[in-house]
């Protein structure tokens, strides 16, 4: 593949894509307690609930310039003629930072660097469409115009159970998370512009989401797409949705269900579901 392309491990790809696609992923890190860091992938849901049912700190930070830069060499060194690098919105993380910073380390003519504006599969599928276009033969300014013009596609929705987790990491201000405790709102958000964004106000989970398919089908429009639906700890409601959703699309719609690992889950807290629709899908051929 001669543009090679590199993401991290916010974008929980499906099962089996990074290495169908040659997508190499740097780990953002968690720590608990202000213990070491812990590589993502080395610290998973599972791990995450655990220290959540023994009320445990739990903390994330992204990827240092060093690790991106290994990563970005480690492909020019493989035979890629440039990378793309993208990476979770630089509104969520220092990740997008440092990747700046490592690209001009690097060769700042030969890596390139995309803020998805999102995370998840708002991520993922930017990153996917950015391999396509790579596979394809695409040069280094088209995959990364492709990455950056799948991010706009992308509409990214979730609904947690409680505005706590995302107050603890800073990604929501105090006072709107206590007064939607006070009122035991089920609150629907959005990533606009690559922040955390009220949507509407809901009381009940089953409302929650209702109103998900209901907007994730608006966005879906009138042809095919691409559907991701993720959850933290709640995999009954999450495939319910997906269901719902096929239904709803039928053959005109992939849909694939995912749990997101620590560093989301962090702010998202336990029963979080969401829905990235991405219009018309991310391969060349949708």
């Amino acid at each position: 593949m001669p543009i090679a392309v590199v993401t991290d491990s916010t974008a929980y790809l499906p099962e089996g894509y990074a290495a169908q696609y040659a997508v190499r992923t740097v780990p953002l890190h968690v720590s608990v307690n202000g213990a070491a860091a812990i590589d993502e992938p080395d610290f998973g849901p599972g791990d995450l609930a655990s220290a959540f049912d023994r009320k445990h700190r739990v903390t994330t930070a992204g990827a240092t310039p060093q690790e991106l830069a290994k990563a970005y060499q480690e492909a020019l060194d493989g035979g890629a003629d440039g990378v793309v690098a993208v990476h979770l919105s630089r509104q969520l993380s220092g990740t997008w930072d440092a990747a700046r910073l490592a690209a001009r380390e690097v060769d700042p003519e030969r890596v390139r660097v995309v803020d998805s504006r999102s995370t998840a599969m708002g991520l993922g599928f930017s990153v996917l469409a950015a391999a396509e276009a790579a596979k394809s033969g695409a040069e280094l300014a088209g995959v990364a115009g492709t990455a950056a013009l799948t991010a706009e596609r992308t509409t990214t929705l979730f609904s947690v159970q409680t505005l706590e987790y995302l107050r603890r990491g800073g990604r929501i201000g105090t006072a709107a998370a206590v007064l939607g405790t006070a009122l035991a709102i089920k609150p629907l958000l959005h990533v606009h512009d690559g922040r955390i964004d009220a949507l509407e106000k809901v009381r009940t989970t089953t409302r929650a989401m209702a109103r998900l398919l209901e907007i994730s089908l608006g966005a879906v429009g009138s042809g095919s797409a691409a559907v991701a639906v993720h959850h933290l700890a709640a995999p009954e409601r999450a495939e319910q949705l997906a269901g719902r959703i096929r239904g709803e699309l039928g053959n005109c719609v992939d849909c694939v269900v995912s749990e997101v690992g620590a560093v989301i889950g962090a702010h998202i807290g336990p029963g979080a579901v969401g829905v990235v629709v991405l219009p018309n899908g991310w391969r060349s051929d949708a």
